[in-house]
């Protein structure tokens, strides 16, 4: 199965997912500076402060396994330089990040 056809949908259930809202993704949306449109999700964009990557990646981690639809690209740019994080995946994927990033 390609990643076109798996639904955009998250694996964890209500309560799961409410857990996940409060801790860990709220840790990320707090940490945000800068989102981008793209054409099949979003960019995002942080300091290059040390906490930062640890948090990124149980993000990756944890969203890999209930959202298996979606494809995360880190960029670490040189001289201490932002760190992005792209999300993207098949059509439907940014009116989910939308909602589930609470991104405007």
């Amino acid at each position: 199965m390609s990643n076109t056809d798996l639904p955009v949908a998250c694996a964890l259930s209500a309560p799961e997912l409410r857990e996940r809202e409060a801790t860990v993704l709220a840790k990320i949306r707090a940490l945000v500076r800068e989102v981008q449109d793209l054409d099949s999700g979003y960019a995002l964009r942080f300091a290059p402060e040390d906490a930062v990557l640890p948090d990124l990646a149980t993000l990756i981690e944890l969203e890999r396994q209930c959202c298996p639809f979606l494809r995360f690209d880190l960029r670490v740019l040189p001289a201490n330089g932002p760190i992005w994080l792209e999300l993207t995946g098949p059509e439907g994927t940014r009116d989910f990040l939308r909602t589930t990033l609470d991104l405007a």
